[in-house]
């Protein structure tokens, strides 16, 4: 029978215990959901947990971890990196018991290793890093500010950089310039596969409930 979203805490030793939604009847399949990165996440949020609870009414138990220095987080942003990402999911999916894995977008990048994994749309850290970088150099623009992806990129690496309303450390900076999409055995789910374009490209939050049924299906039929 379908359930209501439960939200609370995991424990991510030794920080601080993260927030998670979760629809967890304890069934046969349980699938950890690494969330889209900065600002896609905030774009993507409503879906995704709109996709859970479709999986959740085809019989397959979903949870939503935050990580560490986003959404309802505790620890501060600037103090991460995708190593300490990638633990804390790693912690995520012990405590829940995770048997499989729904990367969202940039997620694919800090994704717990050892289970089989779906990928939806998956980017790579560099692809992410530009994207945000872009969008500062419009803002600084519109501020009447001259800067460049160079001129920014070089200060990042070196002191950190506030881009687009984040706070990156000059190591998650320069982890992002590196993060690579990893091979896999399982295949990716291509946008196009749910039909039209994808929410983060919108301006902003947003819905779309066929896509939140394809996406749904797709997962789980390549869990069956």
């Amino acid at each position: 029978m379908p359930m209501a979203a439960l939200a609370g805490n995991w424990p991510n030793p030794p920080h601080a215990d993260e927030y998670a939604v979760s629809f967890d009847s304890g069934r046969a399949v349980r699938l950890l959901i690494v969330p889209a990165l900065f600002d896609e996440a905030n774009k993507l949020r409503h879906f995704t947990v709109e996709v859970m609870r479709a999986l959740d009414r085809a019989g397959i138990d979903a949870m939503l971890p935050d990580l560490p220095g986003t959404n309802e987080s505790c620890e501060e942003l600037a103090g991460q990196s995708l190593p300490s990402w990638h633990a804390a999911m790693e912690a995520a999916a012990r405590h829940f018991r995770a048997t499989h894995l729904l990367t969202m977008r940039g997620g694919a990048i800090c994704a717990p290793t050892g289970l089989p994994c779906l990928r939806y749309a998956p980017v790579s850290g560099v692809k992410l890093l530009r994207t945000l970088l872009r969008a500062q150099v419009v803002s600084d623009r519109e501020a009447g500010r001259d800067t460049s992806r160079e001129q920014l990129l070089e200060n990042g690496r070196e002191d950190g950089l506030a881009l687009a309303g984040y706070s990156l450390s000059p190591e998650m900076v320069r982890q992002l310039e590196d993060a690579e999409l990893a091979a896999q055995d399982l295949p990716d789910i291509a946008q196009s596969e749910l039909g039209g374009p994808g929410l983060w490209l919108r301006a902003e939050p947003d819905h779309d409930a066929a896509q939140t049924v394809a996406l749904a299906r797709i997962v789980a039929e390549r869990l069956a």
